[in-house]
């Protein structure tokens, strides 16, 4: 899919809320990279070895694999303002023991790790959140954009972080650079107290926490166009996990470089990024997004082959430069055509299984790069990486990105089932009993291969919209007659269902139902589930 044609990637800033809460995320982002620059290069001085210093990122971004579910599910499901709100005020908490202990010289590395874990599971809860509120603030033509912008000001923080949290080491100690970090959270925690979000009503209760996990599930495993874009990320983001498990030893060992140094060739980092955020709206409309992935995944192999070969600082940070331009391209590309092919009852949901893919991705990569680095050295560690991801890149390329035009969609036909009898709307009010769901269709032979092909995709349709599961049945006696059953929690589940299914998805449902032979179309019923 090839976007439409260019627009300036900061027009999203003319939208006062999202101007807003994007320029405090930037000075939150800032705090973050200052910090992370100070855990990384404290690490080297509790523990140098390649593990440990490779561990710093790893417990960074590991909750965010373990908890992305979850957490998305809480986004979806209670006030995302607030959510958010507790969120950055968790990381902000963490932050201030983590400056109280390395100031005081109780703090040790397995500490580090923990308290580092701490701030990712901050991470955790913000990232699905603040990715399902962007289309809140921001219209859809402008969706693609502001995701852009998203990703320019957090490599602007990128590239002064670093820098900063460099100097800050060297002037106050790695202490400084945790204190920075807290106090850069408030300035988010005021912008998100002062946003006036209008919820929409709700006409049904709340999901509850556990189903709404499911459902988030269900509809992932259903969507096979947003399971192509988890894999390619998964793989873009494997590979390109060494540079960052890595980083700090190249600095320190190959080059012989202090901390203002490792801070400037992050800053580098954040520069390309920039740049290539810039350039990237201009690239989009004249190379398709699964094209795009391919030639960023590219780059960021012959970084990390830079990254590999350098011994000075010159080719390290062309490297760098690279790799950022590179990691931009790829990570806005993939997340906007993850937002685009979610709905927004889910969104947060299925933001967070991506994100849970991609940062287990980035959090074993980064491990594993550091395994390698002790056993056969930093060298072939990154060649390795750079190697086999470019590799990786070319075999993925057949995995398109976005969802496939859908068919024209043939008219529907009546699908409604008669309303439920007044004696058991108490029960149904209760939302208690599995409710199975059934329409019956009547089929010609000559019709069957159509009608099969139809209900694969009606299957799709229904497990994304909430079915625990599905099944088509043909009548042994007469083979003309098809029944298709699936089932849901609950009638509240029901109702839900019926708000979920998309544009598509009701063309599916009418194609299917157009095969149907008969004065009327094809018959309805639903059954609750009763214990003797």
């Amino acid at each position: 899919m090839q976007d439409p044609a260019p627009t300036s990637a900061f027009a999203p800033l003319r939208h006062a809320t999202f101007r807003n809460l994007w320029t405090a995320s930037l000075a939150s982002n800032t705090g973050m990279w200052v910090q992370n620059t100070g855990a990384g290069w404290l690490m080297t001085s509790l523990d140098p070895s390649p593990l440990m210093v490779s561990l710093v990122q790893a417990a960074s971004m590991l909750p965010v694999f373990l908890l992305a579910l979850p957490t998305g599910a809480l986004a979806d499901i209670v006030d995302r303002r607030r959510y958010l709100i507790f969120a950055q005020s968790w990381m902000c908490l963490m932050g201030l023991v983590l400056c109280i202990l390395t100031a005081t010289g109780l703090l040790g590395p397995w500490g580090l790790l923990a308290l580092t874990f701490g701030i990712g599971a901050g991470s955790a809860m913000n990232f699905p959140a603040w990715a399902a509120t962007t289309p809140e603030l921001v219209p859809r033509e402008d969706l693609t954009q502001a995701i852009v912008l998203n990703g320019i000001g957090f490599n602007l923080a990128r590239a002064v972080g670093p820098a900063l949290g460099g100097f800050v080491i060297g002037l106050a100690g790695t202490q400084a650079a945790f204190a920075f970090n807290a106090a850069c959270f408030l300035v988010l925690i005021l912008a998100l107290v002062a946003w006036r979000r209008e919820e929409a009503p709700r006409t049904l209760p709340k999901e509850h926490f556990l189903s709404a996990m499911r459902a988030g599930m269900r509809f992932v495993a259903a969507s096979p166009a947003l399971r192509r874009i988890i894999l390619r990320a998964v793989v873009f983001f494997f590979f390109g996990s060494a540079m960052w498990g890595l980083l700090p030893l190249v600095v320190r060992e190959r080059l012989g470089l202090g901390p203002e140094a490792f801070g400037m060739l992050l800053a580098a980092m954040g520069i390309g990024a920039v740049a290539g955020g810039l350039l990237l709206p201009r690239l989009r409309a004249r190379v398709n997004r699964g094209d795009l992935v391919v030639l960023a995944s590219l780059a960021a192999a012959a970084a990390l082959v830079l990254l590999g070969f350098g011994r000075h600082w010159a080719p390290v940070g062309l490297g760098m430069l690279l790799y950022g331009s590179a990691w931009i391209s790829a990570s806005s590309t993939l997340q906007a055509a993850a937002q685009m092919v979610a709905p927004a009852w889910v969104r947060a949901r299925a933001i967070g299984i991506y994100q849970l893919s991609f940062f287990g991705a980035l959090a074993f990569g980064s491990a594993l790069a550091g395994w390698l680095g002790t056993i056969i050295g930093v060298h072939w560690a990154l060649l390795g990486f750079g190697g086999a991801g470019g590799v990786a890149a070319l075999v993925m390329r057949r995995w398109t990105l976005g969802a496939e035009a859908a068919a024209e969609a043939a008219p529907a036909a009546p699908l409604r089932p008669e309303e439920p009898a007044p004696e058991l709307a108490p029960l149904l009010a209760q939302g208690r009993g599995r409710l199975l769901e059934v329409v019956r269709y009547h089929i010609r032979p000559q019709d069957r291969g159509a009608f099969l092909a139809a209900m694969a995709e009606v299957r799709r349709a229904r497990l994304r919209s909430g079915a625990l599961n599905w099944q088509l049945c043909e009548d042994i006696a007469y083979p003309e007659r098809w029944v298709e059953l699936w089932a849901v929690e609950n009638w509240n589940e029901h109702l839900r269902e019926q708000s979920r299914l998309g544009p598509d998805d009701h063309a599916a449902i009418g194609r299917a139902a157009a095969l149907h032979q008969g004065e009327t179309g094809p018959k309805a019923v639903r059954y609750i589930h009763r214990l003797p």
